[in-house]
């Protein structure tokens, strides 16, 4: 069975429809930082299972409670959340980790390197510069995990 994981960062306290919609059908949902405020955690969790890491803007009594890095198993896969790629204090390789997920850059990125996927979904918050409002989702299943990344520049109301 393929489990579909739902991946956003950066959210910067805004919860599009459109990115809640998409996320609707997951089994579980990674958030790579920056949630700017736990109603986002509050409307994510009515929709499925969250995985959340605080990110260098969640610094409010109610983020006390996220850690800088998150395990998550899924499936036979290993997966290692955190915010900023630069503060990952460990060789994925050597710790087993199939998946790296980061946030920060708001730039989407799929990245393979010595086996590991490393996936920044980018960030589905208030719209910056000239980045993308962007997602992604893993499959993850018997063939192994799949990156797809989501934009979401034509759904945007």
């Amino acid at each position: 069975m393929t489990r579909r994981i739902g991946v956003i960062s950066d959210t910067h306290g805004l919860l599009r429809e459109e990115v809640a919609d998409k996320l609707r059908d997951c089994d579980l949902i990674l958030h790579a930082g920056d949630v700017g405020a736990p109603s986002v955690l509050d409307d994510l969790r009515r929709i499925a299972e969250v995985a959340a890491v605080r990110g260098n803007v969640d610094t409010g009594h109610w983020a006390a409670d996220l850690a800088e890095t998150e395990y998550v198993a899924v499936e036979d896969k290993q997966l290692c959340i955190v915010h900023n790629i630069e503060t990952l204090d460990l060789d994925p390789v050597a710790a087993g980790i199939h998946v790296v997920v980061y946030g920060h850059s708001h730039k989407p990125a799929v990245d393979w390197k010595d086996g590991v996927l490393y996936l920044n979904p980018g960030s589905v918050g208030p719209k910056r510069f000239h980045l993308p409002v962007s997602m992604a989702f893993l499959h993850v299943g018997p063939e192994g995990v799949v990156p797809e990344i989501v934009s979401l520049q034509d759904d945007l109301t």
